[in-house]
């Protein structure tokens, strides 16, 4: 399934980086959201330090109100602040070490730009500072790396927590359940138009992969190491992933072993 971005519904635009990869699939997803005949607009994940692409994302944005980061990783973030200064805005991020201008942003937060407004979901588990940014008036929200557009996304051990993450999984999952957000927009991948079926799809599969790890230690023992288990689990997997999945072992194993 290809993906190149687009218009979706009356007030987003998703720019592509052009960053494919083993981790990022076609690329990071950067979402410019603005209030129909609005001035100003919310920019989303910058992404890469890529000056065409950030050229690219400057153009579709026009006057930008703030810069969102989903996360601080560097695929998403990179970019933010020399973006911020080319269109001269500010950047809000959970994390401290990624805002430009000093304004932070939390759980619970309403960012209002010109009409539009973004509510800040906490959603921590692929990484500590992971947000999700629900956009009312189009019923989604853009989910960053805490739910792909196609595939399972990593929980980044030791930054990354899997009771986090499941539980990150279950606030997303009430809000589909509530019609709140009944689309995806992703950081990675394409859009989803069923929230509330992909989460049942990631909710069960978490499940299912911590059984196979628990029936892993049954049968290597309780002390094998984490590689040991992802060669005995993620054998439906390609090896090139082995150690992004080495990753989310070692956060399923802190889990089981308390």
């Amino acid at each position: 399934m290809s993906w190149a971005g687009g218009s979706f519904g009356q007030r987003a635009q998703c720019v592509l980086a052009p960053n494919p990869g083993i981790m990022t699939l076609d690329g990071t997803n950067t979402w410019v959201l603005r209030e129909p005949g609005a001035r100003r607009s919310v920019v989303v994940d910058p992404g890469p330090l890529d000056e065409a692409h950030l050229a690219a994302v400057a153009s579709v944005a026009g006057e930008v109100g703030v810069v969102l980061l989903t996360h601080g990783h560097a695929d998403h973030s990179e970019g933010a602040r020399n973006f911020a200064e080319r269109v001269g805005c500010g950047v809000r991020a959970l994390d401290p070490t990624h805002r430009y201008g000093g304004e932070g942003l939390h759980d619970g937060d309403v960012v209002a730009v010109d009409g539009l407004e973004v509510h800040v979901v906490g959603t921590p588990g692929h990484t500590a500072d992971s947000l999700s940014f629900l956009l009312p008036a189009e019923a989604a929200v853009l989910t960053g790396d805490t739910v792909l557009g196609r595939g399972t996304t990593v929980v980044a051990h030791p930054d990354g927590k899997l009771g986090a993450y499941l539980d990150s999984l279950q606030r997303l999952h009430a809000l589909a359940e509530a019609q709140e957000a009944q689309a995806v927009w992703p950081g990675h991948g394409p859009v989803i138009d069923d929230a509330l079926a992909v989460l049942d799809f990631y909710l069960a599969h978490r499940q299912e992969r911590l059984e196979q790890v628990r029936e892993a230690l049954r049968v290597l023992g309780e002390e094998a190491s984490p590689r040991q288990v992802v060669e005995h689990v993620y054998v439906d997997v390609d090896p090139v992933l082995w150690g992004a999945a080495e990753l989310s072992v070692r956060a399923q194993l802190e889990h089981l072993r308390g």
